[in-house]
């Protein structure tokens, strides 16, 4: 709320101040355009115009032709003026005042060529001569709508962009739920070709277990024949020794039994 006073305070003493001086107006007068300024303040300027400008008065804001003899007091500012200097001098507070780093004037006029503010003793130097000056109401008028304009588009671009982003978010989100059902497919799929190799692995591993148990069988079955076979021979082998040792009885007995062996 402080702040709202202060910058409506500001916009009045604005008002009321004095184009010239830059003071809060002493004795406002208005001149036939209808802009007012300090009386003596006005008055000094009208006798430089006339020793200048061979008795030719302008305003010192806008320009406009005026006739010095036709100054009126106003009044209704002086109150208003008074009222502010009361308001201002009993808080204490100092109003900012933007002012001509050249001159000390008021910077109210902007000048088109070269886009900045300046005082009405700029406008009239060399440096601006020719220039298209405004009033800087009136340009600060004309930038608010540039600038509004350009708000607008820029928020316009914003939802596109917003527009836009939720588009992708949705592409997003569908690309996703395709993706899941595919990834859950192509799952399923391996986990039924694990579970196939699985099953045809434990077959292939009973078989061969299987095979090797047979083999094993039979290579048993044909080492137990080889024993026995190798026990009759060193039977044999031990009687024969035996009877070649002995008795010629013996002997032909022997022969007798290679007869019955061989013919077995």
């Amino acid at each position: 709320m402080a702040t709202m006073t202060s910058a409506v305070l500001v916009d009045i003493r604005d008002e009321v101040t004095c184009p010239i001086c830059l003071e809060l107006l002493t004795e406002p007068a208005s001149i036939d355009c209808g802009h007012s300024f300090c009386q003596a303040c006005i008055t000094r300027i009208s006798k430089e115009s006339m020793i200048s400008q061979e008795g030719e008065s302008s305003c010192p804001v806008c320009q406009s032709s005026y006739q010095p003899g036709n100054l009126r007091p106003n009044r209704h500012l002086a109150n208003i003026a008074e009222r502010v200097r009361e308001v201002v001098l009993g808080s204490g507070k100092q109003l900012k005042v933007n002012l001509c780093a050249h001159h000390e004037e008021k910077l109210q006029l902007f000048c088109k060529e070269d886009g900045k503010l300046i005082c009405w003793l700029c406008e009239r130097s060399q440096e601006h001569r020719g220039h298209h000056t405004f009033l800087m109401e009136e340009v600060a008028q004309e930038y608010q709508e540039k600038f509004q304009e350009s708000l607008k588009k820029l928020r316009q671009e914003q939802q596109e962009a917003e527009k836009l982003k939720a588009v992708i978010r949705e592409k997003r989100v569908s690309w996703k739920n395709q993706m899941e059902p595919e990834r859950h497919r192509i799952q399923s799929q391996f986990n039924q070709l694990r579970s196939i190799l699985d099953k045809e692995e434990q077959r292939q591993l009973k078989k061969l277990e299987e095979e090797g148990r047979k083999g094993l069988s039979i290579i048993e079955e044909a080492e137990d024949e080889l024993v026995h076979q190798s026990q009759s021979l060193r039977e044999l082998i031990s009687d024969l020794e035996r009877r070649c040792q002995g008795s010629t009885m013996e002997l032909l007995q022997v022969e007798d039994n290679r007869g019955h062996l061989m013919a077995a």
